[in-house]
C-alpha cells in the first residue's frame, strides 16, 4: 500500500512539473523575459523601478557626477522627468545600462502637450478644429520630434472634461463635451503611439488626470471634487475610457479626491474601474508629488499614504520618493505584500519592454535624428496650416473680415508682438525666441501691399506682482513708458489708420496649471485701451488670445469683428495673418461655452432640465433663471462663423422607429450660399425624452467636418444605432431604454433642424 502511495505521489509530481512546463511554454516572450529579470532583482531594485524623480539641473557632460547619478547606479530610479536633449539623455541612460547591477534602462518622460519644438496650438484650440485627422497628425509630429530628442513617454493627453473656465487647465483639454473629448483622446493616443511602440519615432502616451480633475470646486486648481456616480460614468469618465480603449500605455492620477479618497490612493478608481471594468493593463503614475500630498488631505503620514497608493493600484511615484523611502519598512510590518510590489514592478518593466528599451536602450538617442527631424520646415508649414484651422470667428458685422491688403492698418495691443506669449502654456520644449508674432505674420502676408502701423498700446497687466506670476520672472511691463504713454501712442497710430486690429486677451501663462481666475474679463488696462480705440470711429477687429472662455459681452457688443485665436503655437502669427486677410477661411467651432458673465458658471450646453424651466427668454418669477442676466450663453458650444454662409434644409430620417438591432440614417442638405469656399462642421445631437433617470436636454452624438466650394450643395448623412442611445442608469447598467427621441442637426448646439424617432422593443 505504501509503495503504491509513493508511486502515486511521484506521478502527481510529474504531472505538476509537466503542467508547469506546458504553462511556461505558453507564456509569451515578454513574460518569460520579465520573469527571468525579476527573479534576479532585489527588493530594493524592484522598488527602485517605481521611483520617478525629477532630473534636477543635470547639464550635458555632468550627468555622472549629478545628485541623481548615485541612485541610478544603485538601481533606485525607474525613469526621469523632463530631461531635455538627446545628448543628456544618452549620457544618463548609460549610467543605468552600463553602471547599475541589473542594467535596466530608464524611461524618460516629458510634458509634450501640444507639440515639441514645433509647437502647435494649445489642446483647447486643437479641439476647436473638430478635425480628428489633424489632431492625430499633430500628435504624430510631436512624437517624431520628441523621440528624436530622447523622449519615450509623454504626459499627454489631458482628457478632463472642464465646464468651469475659472479653472486654468481648461486650456489643456478638449472642453466640456464627453463625446467630442472621447474622439480627441483617441486621436492623441493614436498619434503618439502609432501602430508599434517599438518604432523609434513613437512614444508612450499617458492619459491624465484620472479622474474628474476638471470638476475642481470653484474652478480652483488642485481643489476637491464631488459628484454622483451617474454623472461620473455618463459625463466625465468617457474620454478616459476612450483613451484606454485606444491603447494608451499609461495613466496619471489626479490630485482631487473621489468619494472622499484622493485619486492616487483610491482603489475603487484605479483597480475596480480602471483595471477590472475597463481592462487597462498598462501602468499608473502619480502626478507631481501626489502621494506626499495625501498627507495634507488627512490620509496619514508618508509611510501610510505610500502604502495606501500601492494598495490602490498606483505603480510609479513621481518625484515624491514615498515608495523609495517607506515601502521596504511597510513590507516588513505586513502593511503591504511582496505580490503587490512584484505586480507594480512588472507593469513598469512591461512598458519598457513594449518601448523596445531592452532591445536597444539607446533607440531614442540617435544624434543624427535630433539634428534633422526637429522643427523642420515641413513641420513648421504644417503648424501654420493647423493653427489657421483652430481659430473661431465669433463676430463679423458687415463682413469686416477678411481685411483687404491695402491702405493703412493699425496693429495694436500687448500680444501683437510678444514672442513669449505666442506658443501658449505648457510649451516646455519650444524655442520662444523663434515664435512668429502677429506683427511679423502681417508683414509676411501683406508684404508691401499695405502699410502696417504698430503700437503696443498696453501691458498685458499693469500690476507688478500679477505680471511676475504670468511671465516666469521676465517682466512683460514696459519699463520705459507709462500705461498712459502707451495708450497715447496707440491712439496716435489708430488715428492714422483705415482699420484697427487690436490684439488683446490673456498672456500665455494666464491659463494652464496654477492659473485659476475668478474674473474672466480681459484685463482692465487692455479694456481701457480698447475703449479709447473705439472712440476713433474706425472699424475695430479684436484678435483675441485666450486659453479659456472669457467674459467678453461688452467687447462683443462694441467691436466690428472678433477672431478668437486661442494660442496658435510656433507659427501662430503667420496663421493669424492668413485668416485675417482671407488666405484661409476660418472654420473652428467652440468646444466650450462662453458665458455672458462669471456668475453664470458653470454653464454648458448638455445640462439637465429643471422642473421649472423658463418658456420665454427672460424673466419669469418662480422659474429657474437670474434676475440680472438671461440663462443663455454669449456664445454656445459648437458655434463658429465663416466668411461664407451655410444653409441647412431638408432634414430626413430613413425611418421614425428602430429596434435594438436597427439603424436610422439621418440626412440633411447643406449648401454654401456665400462668396467663399469654406469648411463647415455639421453636428448631430440627440435628446432622450423619457428615461429612468433625468437625461440632458441635448447631447452631441456625431459630427463631420466637410469642405464646400462656393455655391456647392451636399447631402450629409449620419447613422444612428443602439450605441448612440445608451447611457448608465441608476444601477450603472449601460442601457438604451425604449421610447421617444429628438434628433437635431445643424452648425452649432443651438442652430439646428429637428425631427423625432422612437426606439421600440
Amino acid at each position: 500500500m505504501g509503495k503504491l502511495k509513493s508511486i502515486k505521489n511521484v506521478l502527481a509530481l510529474f504531472i505538476i512539473f509537466l503542467s508547469i512546463d506546458v504553462f511556461s511554454q505558453q507564456k509569451t516572450e515578454r513574460e518569460r523575459f520579465i520573469d527571468d529579470l525579476m527573479s534576479k532583482m532585489t527588493l530594493q531594485e524592484k522598488i527602485g523601478q517605481m521611483n520617478l524623480p525629477g532630473s534636477g539641473d543635470i547639464k550635458t557632460g555632468e550627468a555622472a557626477n549629478s545628485d541623481i547619478a548615485g541612485k541610478i547606479r544603485e538601481g533606485k530610479v525607474g525613469g526621469l522627468l523632463n530631461v531635455k536633449s538627446v545628448q543628456k539623455i544618452k549620457e544618463i541612460q548609460k549610467l543605468a545600462v552600463e553602471e547599475s547591477r541589473m542594467k535596466i534602462p530608464l524611461i524618460f518622460g516629458m510634458d509634450v502637450i501640444h507639440g515639441y519644438q514645433t509647437t502647435f496650438p494649445i489642446p483647447l484650440a486643437l479641439a476647436s478644429s473638430w478635425d480628428m485627422n489633424l489632431i492625430e497628425k499633430t500628435a504624430r509630429i510631436a512624437a517624431q520630434e520628441a523621440s528624436a530628442d530622447g523622449i519615450s513617454w509623454t504626459f499627454s493627453p489631458m482628457v478632463d472634461i472642464a465646464r468651469d473656465p475659472r479653472w486654468g487647465r481648461v486650456a489643456e483639454g478638449a472642453g466640456e463635451d464627453s463625446y467630442l473629448g472621447s474622439r480627441v483622446a483617441e486621436a492623441y493616443v493614436k498619434g503618439y503611439q502609432g501602430n508599434d511602440l517599438k518604432s523609434e519615432n513613437t512614444i508612450m502616451s499617458c492619459v491624465k488626470h484620472f479622474a474628474l480633475y476638471g470638476a475642481a470646486e470653484a474652478g480652483r486648481d488642485y481643489n476637491t471634487t464631488d459628484m454622483s456616480l451617474v454623472r461620473m460614468y455618463n459625463e466625465y469618465f468617457p474620454p478616459y475610457k476612450a483613451a484606454v480603449d485606444a491603447g494608451a500605455g499609461s495613466v496619471m492620477t489626479s490630485f482631487n479626491e473621489i468619494n472622499g479618497i484622493p485619486a492616487t490612493g483610491n482603489r475603487w478608481l484605479l483597480t475596480d474601474v480602471l483595471r477590472k471594468q475597463w481592462g487597462f493593463n498598462g501602468f499608473v503614475v502619480t502626478d507631481y508629488t501626489a502621494i506626499n500630498e495625501m498627507i495634507a488631505h488627512g490620509m496619514g503620514d508618508l509611510k501610510q499614504v505610500s502604502a495606501l497608493a500601492l494598495h490602490a493600484g498606483t505603480d510609479m511615484d513621481m518625484v515624491g520618493e514615498g515608495y523609495l523611502t517607506t515601502l521596504e519598512k511597510s513590507l516588513k510590518e505586513n502593511h503591504i505584500t511582496l505580490q503587490e510590489i512584484d505586480s507594480v514592478c512588472r507593469r513598469i518593466l512591461e512598458a519598457k519592454y513594449d518601448l523596445g528599451l531592452f532591445d536597444d536602450p539607446y533607440r531614442y538617442c540617435d544624434v543624427n535624428r535630433a539634428k534633422t527631424e526637429i522643427a523642420t520646415p515641413d513641420n513648421m508649414k504644417i503648424a501654420r496650416e493647423v493653427a489657421a484651422q483652430t481659430f473661431v470667428l465669433l463676430k463679423n458685422d458687415n463682413q469686416t473680415l477678411p481685411l483687404k491688403k491695402e491702405g493703412k492698418i493699425a496693429l495694436i495691443g500687448p500680444l501683437a508682438h510678444s514672442r513669449f506669449d505666442m506658443a501658449g502654456m505648457w510649451s516646455v520644449a519650444a524655442k520662444h525666441s523663434e515664435s512668429v508674432t502677429v506683427l511679423e505674420g502681417f508683414k509676411n502676408v501683406i508684404g508691401d501691399k499695405a502699410q502696417i502701423l504698430y503700437a503696443k498700446g498696453a501691458n498685458i497687466v499693469d500690476d507688478k506682482d500679477y505680471d511676475s506670476w504670468i511671465t516666469w520672472g521676465t517682466s512683460g511691463i514696459d519699463s520705459l513708458k507709462t500705461p498712459l504713454q502707451l495708450r497715447k501712442e496707440a491712439i496716435k497710430v489708430g488715428k492714422k489708420s483705415d482699420v484697427i486690429v487690436a490684439v488683446l486677451g490673456e498672456g500665455a501663462e494666464m491659463s494652464g496649471e496654477s492659473s485659476s481666475r475668478s474674473n474672466l474679463d480681459i484685463p482692465e488696462n487692455q479694456k481701457l485701451l480698447l475703449k479709447e480705440l473705439l472712440k476713433l470711429g474706425k472699424p475695430v477687429v479684436l484678435v483675441l488670445y485666450t486659453g479659456r472662455p472669457l467674459t467678453i459681452k461688452w467687447e462683443s457688443e462694441s467691436v466690428s469683428a472678433i477672431l478668437n485665436v486661442w494660442f496658435g503655437g510656433s507659427q501662430g502669427g503667420n496663421a493669424v495673418a492668413d485668416v485675417v486677410f482671407g488666405d484661409v477661411n476660418p472654420s473652428g467651432k467652440l468646444p466650450v461655452t462662453f458665458p455672458q458673465n462669471t456668475g453664470q458658471i458653470p454653464l454648458f450646453y448638455n445640462h439637465k432640465n429643471t422642473g421649472r424651466p423658463i418658456d420665454k427668454e427672460w424673466f419669469q418669477k418662480y422659474r429657474s433663471n437670474y434676475l440680472d442676466v438671461p440663462n443663455e450663453p454669449l456664445y454656445s458650444f459648437g458655434f463658429g462663423l465663416s466668411y461664407t454662409h451655410f444653409e441647412y434644409y431638408n432634414l430626413q430620417l430613413s425611418s421614425h422607429s428602430m429596434n435594438e438591432n436597427g439603424k436610422i440614417t439621418v440626412g440633411i442638405d447643406v449648401q454654401n450660399t456665400g462668396d467663399f469656399d469654406g469648411k463647415e462642421v455639421v453636428q448631430l445631437y440627440i435628446r432622450d425624452l423619457v428615461g429612468t433617470i433625468t437625461r440632458p436636454v441635448i447631447e452631441l452624438k456625431d459630427f463631420q467636418k466637410i469642405e464646400f466650394k462656393k455655391g456647392e450643395k451636399k447631402t450629409v448623412n449620419f447613422e444612428i444605432d443602439i450605441e448612440d442611445l445608451k447611457f448608465y442608469n441608476n444601477e450603472l447598467q449601460y442601457v438604451a431604454e425604449p421610447g421617444a427621441f429628438d434628433v437635431f442637426v445643424g452648425g452649432s448646439s443651438d442652430k439646428t433642424l429637428h425631427s423625432v424617432f422612437e426606439l421600440i422593443q
